[in-house]
Order: C-alpha cells, then structure tokens, then sequence
C-alpha cells in the first residue's frame, strides 16, 4: 500500500452527531493523498458504527477504551504513516482547500517544521466570530510568543510528523492546553511557516468542548508553562523572573478576570485562588480576589450589592 503524503488523526468521543460534518470536510478536500485515522475513544453512542460503515478505503477507524483526547491522539499517532500529520477533532471542519494549500506551503520549505493558517469560529452568540489570520510567528522573539498563549488552534495547522514524535506527542497528563504545549515544543525546533488564508473553522455547539472549560484550561495552560519551563532552563533564566510571572500567572489573572466581569464567578474564584496561592498580583487585585475565599453564596450577594449599589 502507497504511503500517503498526509494522515489525518481525529479523536472521536460521542461524536456521532458531529461526523457527517467533520468527515465530509475531510472527503471534500481537493488534495486527495491522505488517510484519515479516527481512534474512537470509548463512545457510548454510535460515533464507532458509523464510523466503520464508512466506505473510503483512505478511512482507517480504530478504537480503545475511554482515555482522554491526548491519548487518543497519540494512538493516531502510532499508526500514522504520511511524511506530515494533521490533527481534525470530530466536531470541527475544514475548508475544501485546507490540505493542499497547506500541503503546498509546508513542502516548499524543507527546513520548516510546521505551518498554520487563519480559522474562523463558528457558532457564538452576538454575532462574534470574525475570520481571523495570525500574524507570523516566525520572529527573534518566537519562542517567549508562542509561549505567552496559544497562537493557532489544533486544525489550523500541518506538521511534520518526525518533529511530533520528535517532541513527544502529547502530553497525556493534560486534558487542556495539550495542543498548545506541542505546538510550543516543535515549533521551537526550527522555522514555521504562516498561511494567510483562512482555512479551519471551529464549531462551538455547547455540550463538553474543551473551550466550556474555562478554569480547568486556564490552569493547565499554566501547567503546560510551567513544563516549558523545566524543560528550558536557559529559556527561562534570559525572561528573568519578573516576566516569567507576568506571562504565567499575569496570563492566569487575565483569564480571571475575563470570567469575573462576565459574573461567572465560578470559574473566576478557582482561578483567583491559584492565583493568590502564588501571591501574584497588585493590591487592587487583591480587593477583587480575597472575596474568593468566602462561600460562594456570600461572594454573589457581595459583587450583587456592588453592581447594585
């Protein structure tokens, strides 16, 4: 059997109803030399038994028993067989030219080891959701950007698949943030390529998305960090400590504070805690954070004598 140039590696929990999308975005691509590996990660739906009536001899579905999306995604790993990888989640879709141009673009530089494109979020209310394209990463600075956050989501990109195994693969540790401490760690291995299209479209759809987590993916994204940073030492001794804080929990406070205007206060007291546990923060930080530490009744009853008062 010919080696394909690409393969694809979907992780799939109780997707069915997400499949015909994701799948279809795959089967209409005009670059046609992939395969795609859907590991089905202990779906208690029908996401395996559509997925096995499916007819495409590029499809290979594999299955194991419940253990999260990182492992699922290394298992795809394993039987992956194209010279570059790229990573669709079962519930998220690609423009029909994803493949090619991306292809194309990664192909032409033998040195690079990744490139990403724009994407466009679909699905949120009000109206949100603009087309956007990333700014090149491919800077003296990239490596401190690329650690401040996560620049492209986890379809938005095609890699070399010697550099993913090369890095690890993903960290089965985390349920958040996995893409973003991948990303991090192959991309610092050699150039990256920007694709100023937009290419990749990510579906919000309600339900348990990664994205609906908001604490448990703001505090592994720090933990995500802190690997980083155990693993560059020099890395973190040229930022110094005062920025190394900044772009650690000054990046947690922020996320904090975005739950804590919007009033969801659940997510904004854990994340004020980690957060005053590491004794970051300015005074005024700290007047809005303390009330954390309350019963969550008596913190809504304050914030709402506030808004009211």
């Amino acid at each position: 059997m010919a080696m394909p140039a690409v393969s694809i590696v979907m992780p799939c929990y109780n997707a069915r109803a997400h499949l015909a999308s994701s799948v279809g975005s795959v089967l209409a691509q005009s670059f046609p030399d992939w395969e795609l590996i859907a590991v089905d990660d202990g779906s208690v739906d029908d996401t395996l038994a559509w997925l096995q009536a499916q007819r495409d001899p590029r499809i290979h579905v594999f299955s194991q028993a419940n253990r999260g999306v990182s492992a699922a995604r290394n298992a795809g790993l394993e039987q992956a067989r194209g010279e570059y990888i790229a990573f669709l989640d079962a519930d998220d879709t690609w423009e029909p030219l994803f493949l090619a141009v991306m292809h194309a673009a990664l192909a032409a530089r033998p040195d690079a080891v990744l490139a990403y494109c724009g994407w466009q979020n679909l699905g949120l209310p009000g109206g949100r959701g603009q087309p956007f394209v990333p700014p090149d990463h491919e800077t003296p600075a990239k490596e401190e950007a690329l650690f401040a956050s996560c620049r492209w989501p986890i379809h938005a990109a095609l890699v070399r698949r010697q550099a993913v195994l090369g890095a690890g693969g993903f960290d089965t540790g985390l349920q958040n943030a996995e893409d973003y401490l991948l990303w991090l760690r192959v991309a610092i291995q050699a150039p990256i390529v920007r694709v100023p299209r937009v290419l990749a479209c990510y579906h919000f759809h309600g339900g348990d998305q990664a994205s609906s987590q908001v604490a448990r993916a703001a505090l592994q994204h720090l933990q995500a960090q802190w690997y980083h940073l155990r693993d560059r030492p020099r890395f973190a001794t040229a930022l110094g400590r005062r920025r190394v804080r900044a772009l650690t929990l000054g990046t947690l406070l922020h996320r904090g504070y975005e739950c804590y205007w919007r009033r969801d206060l659940r997510n904004a007291r854990t994340i004020f805690r980690t957060v005053m546990r590491h004794g970051y923060g300015t005074v005024p930080d700290w007047v809005r954070m303390l009330p954390a530490w309350l019963p969550e009744s008596l913190h809504r009853r304050l914030l709402s004598a506030r808004d009211h008062g």
